[in-house]
């Protein structure tokens, strides 16, 4: 069976590109956000919303998924899961953006951000999280600290003196 390239299925064309470029985007779509994030990875690794995978998926750099994928994604890159794409299994990566809809738990080192009409449903850890109004997120959250380990946890001190008790209000003896 013939396999399509990665690159088949581009989402933008040249023009649309040489558009955004100048600045001159429409203003009126109510995906214009996506559109322009979408003439953003423009030479970027792309699954288009005819591809479906069924495993796992490994990554080093960029990735936008548009299609459906059931399995795991790994990776220590960036992944954005765009309007199209259906994704079920679970995510462990550096950073995410979501604008389509996940099932599983995401878990990434740095941050998160769930966009307007984004569906997740599973838990969620990062160090940094976005989520915008009309996002729908069903689970829970965990937002930790990225240099967590690297401060020590502030706790009180007692502090001990060797002086009499009289001295420490201020009483004469």
């Amino acid at each position: 069976m013939p396999q399509k390239p990665i690159g088949d299925g581009s989402l933008s064309s040249a023009n649309d590109q040489n558009r955004f470029a100048r600045g001159d985007e429409p203003k009126t779509s109510p995906s214009t956000d996506y559109q322009k994030h979408m003439a953003e990875h423009s030479g970027k690794d792309v699954l288009s919303s005819d591809v479906e995978i069924k495993g796992s998926i490994k990554f080093q750099k960029e990735l936008l998924i548009d299609g459906k994928v059931e399995g795991e994604i790994n990776s220590d890159g960036v992944l954005t899961i765009g309007e199209n794409a259906d994704i079920r299994g679970e995510i462990k990566t550096k950073s995410i953006t979501v604008f389509g809809k996940v099932q599983g738990n995401i878990t990434v080192a740095e941050r998160c951000e769930l966009k307007a009409k984004c569906t997740l449903q599973g838990d969620l850890k990062a160090a940094r999280l976005v989520i915008e109004e009309g996002a729908t997120f069903i689970g829970k959250s965990e937002v930790t600290s990225g240099t967590a380990a690297a401060k020590p946890t502030s706790r009180p001190e007692f502090v001990r003196h060797d002086e009499p008790v009289k001295a420490a209000f201020g009483a004469r003896a």
